[in-house]
């Protein structure tokens, strides 16, 4: 395991006595460690130099992929059109891609393959719920690689994107010529109790308290569901004010240090509803697995494969416990702890160890 960066002590001391009290009092995230390792831990370790993202590129190729007889989803490719296929799997569910994303690989080197999951950014129908699983977009992932003729793939995925690109290689491992994970998420029910109904919210209570303006006192126990039947209900007027609450919620949290440019995407409606919307039909429904925890439990049938995992240590979203617990059942995997950043991949060092992750995997 690498640690990286030199922390504000007062933080990492306030931060860690909250999750503990939060997991412990009601067993949420149990801790599982080797106390031993951790004595053994540095904390300041110089990360070296720090790469930029690359250049801004535009695509050389984009359309749309029919997959459902309600959905299509649109991909682009950019990069080098014989080069090394890589996928970029996008968060939320409901997030979407940008043009950002296409900036962690190396043009010369990857051909880069983005795509918006069903009912996020330029797929369609918008923000569509029908037919929308974690099993579809896992089909959803083959039968674009099929479609572009593509032997194997690195898989790349930050928070839900690294859920997905779990599930995706665990179901066709013979498909993932690498792993590039980041903010790692399972979609266990404790670690969404932990950020969207106690835990975060310790960290963060004045932007909990905007999260909670739209839910009434009385059904506030169960505050994913009554999100859920808001942002599907019929009330176009309460489906945008829930969908920007919810949204501003991440966003607030995402990054160690606030930024305003993140807290203003919950004004983009037609972003907020499909993020909204869809992560919450998702979270309701416990991702469509079969059995909670199903991710980690399967994680064997990967192990074989070359994998990047970078967390940040202050990671609100996606706490560093489920990594750590990753980290554990693959060990043969990177294990990058960026000790002074939170879940952004667009915090300057997370950033930085994802490019020469990405840089890593071009020379396979």
């Amino acid at each position: 395991m690498i640690v990286t960066g030199c922390p504000i002590v007062v933080r990492r001391l306030l931060f860690s006595t909250v999750i503990r009290t939060v997991y412990h009092k009601k067993e949420l995230l149990p801790v599982a460690y080797n106390s031993a390792a951790f004595s053994r831990r540095k904390f300041c370790v110089n990360m070296g130099e720090v790469r930029e993202l690359y250049p801004e590129i535009e695509p050389f190729d984009s359309g749309k992929l029919k997959v459902s007889d309600v959905h299509e989803i649109y991909y682009e490719q950019c990069g080098k059109k014989e080069g090394k296929p890589v996928i970029f799997v996008h968060g939320g569910p409901g997030g979407g891609c940008s043009a950002r994303d296409r900036r962690f690989f190396d043009p010369a080197v990857y051909r880069v393959v983005l795509f918006d999951q069903r009912g996020a950014g330029k797929s369609t129908p918008p923000a569509e719920l029908k037919d929308n699983t974690t099993w579809a977009l896992v089909d959803d992932i083959e039968a674009l690689r099929k479609h572009l003729n593509i032997e194997q793939w690195v898989v790349f995925g930050g928070s839900w994107g690294s859920t997905l690109s779990l599930t995706y290689a665990e179901t066709h491992p013979d498909r993932v010529k690498a792993l590039v994970l980041r903010g790692i998420f399972t979609l266990r029910r404790k670690e969404l109790i932990w950020f969207y109904q106690e835990g975060a919210s310790f960290i963060y209570p004045d932007e909990f308290e905007k999260y909670l303006e739209p839910i009434p006192e009385v059904e506030r126990a169960d505050l994913m569901s009554a999100y859920y039947r808001r942002l599907t209900g019929p009330s176009e007027e309460e489906r945008l004010r829930c969908a920007k609450a919810w949204s501003r919620w991440e966003m607030a949290t995402s990054r160690l240090y606030q930024d305003p440019a993140m807290l203003k995407r919950e004004e983009n409606a037609q972003w907020a509803l499909q993020f909204a919307r869809i992560e919450s039909h998702f979270f309701v429904h416990g991702g469509f697995f079969n059995t909670d925890g199903q991710v980690l439990s399967e994680i064997d049938k990967i192990r074989h494969i070359p994998c990047t995992i970078v967390q940040g240590r202050y990671d609100l979203v996606c706490p560093m416990q489920t990594a750590w617990e990753l980290h554990k059942r693959f060990p043969e995997a990177d294990f990058i702890v960026v000790d002074d950043e939170g879940h952004s991949a667009k915090e300057t060092k997370i950033s930085s160890h994802l490019v020469k992750a990405c840089d890593k995997y071009g020379n396979l």
